[in-house]
């Protein structure tokens, strides 16, 4: 179909109504073909395709399941509180507060604040990083040749900055990421060794215990030795559930933990959310 007029344009524009490629979002997020057993309606469906990115807003108590269908997908992810970005993840803060520097179902994502973002509430993985962060500009560019967004090879910090503008941020607001579905293990010497996949169709849950901004780059952990550019495609899920009750077990599982909780109870008592 000819587009080198405004109505031929027009006329190829609108006939690709209801094609859907590989990757995309599926709108609305109910017309996903597969939903988890017993998950709330939906309201986030997406497969993000090797080497992109995505972001959205969730509520507070929104479950968000990552999945990596194919075995090669790495979800760098960074969270924001929805209406003051200034409190965010502090990747150093979840690490030694919970004594912990290995992500697993249990694990709570904590703020510079003391408070809990997110927790992880299942894991069929068990492979995760929480020191390396993702790739940059320069290191993509010297390992692969190219490192900016539109490259065959874009580096998640790039990815990053995109997704970021998106919700009114810069690049001096991103802080250090957490990565999901490829691993990293401390030797005894103190160096860290890459341990890769768990294989296709592991996957984790989050609940949103706060209202959050969710920033997720796809693209192969820093750390991975090929040489190549790997990175599948990551399916992403979220639907509405109930943030951890004052009943539920993790809120007691440790001290920590604990007092996380009822710093961020506190906060949100003060404004009226809970």
């Amino acid at each position: 179909m000819a587009t080198s007029t405004t109505d031929g344009a027009r006329a190829h524009a609108r006939a690709q109504e209801g094609e859907r490629a590989d990757a995309m979002p599926v709108v609305p997020a109910a017309d996903w073909p597969d939903p988890p057993d017993g998950a709330g309606p939906l309201v986030w469906a997406e497969t993000v395709a090797g080497g992109n990115y995505t972001h959205r807003v969730l509520a507070r108590g929104t479950e968000l399941r990552l999945t990596d269908p194919h075995g090669d997908a790495c979800a760098h992810l960074l969270l924001y509180v929805a209406d003051r970005p200034w409190e965010r993840l502090n990747v150093a803060d979840t690490v030694k507060v919970q004594w912990n520097a290995y992500l697993g179902t249990g694990v709570l994502l904590l703020s510079d604040q003391g408070r809990v973002l997110a927790s992880l509430v299942a894991d069929t993985s068990g492979r995760h990083d929480a020191l390396c962060g993702t790739s940059t500009l320069a290191r993509n560019t010297a390992r692969y040749g190219d490192g900016t967004p539109q490259s065959p090879s874009p580096a998640g910090r790039e990815l990053f900055k995109l997704a970021a503008a998106k919700n009114g941020l810069g690049p001096r607001d991103l802080p250090p990421s957490l990565s999901f579905f490829q691993g990293v293990e401390v030797g005894a010497d103190g160096a860290l060794d890459f341990t890769g996949s768990a294989g296709p169709g592991a996957s984790v849950t989050l609940r949103a215990e706060q209202d959050v901004t969710v920033l997720i780059a796809n693209v192969p952990h820093p750390a991975d030795p090929r040489p190549e550019y790997v990175s599948t495609p990551l399916e992403v899920l979220a639907w509405r559930a109930t943030p951890t009750g004052p009943d539920d077990p993790l809120r007691d599982a440790t001290p920590e933990g604990r007092r996380a909780f009822l710093n961020t109870t506190e906060f949100l008592a003060a404004r009226g959310l809970v």
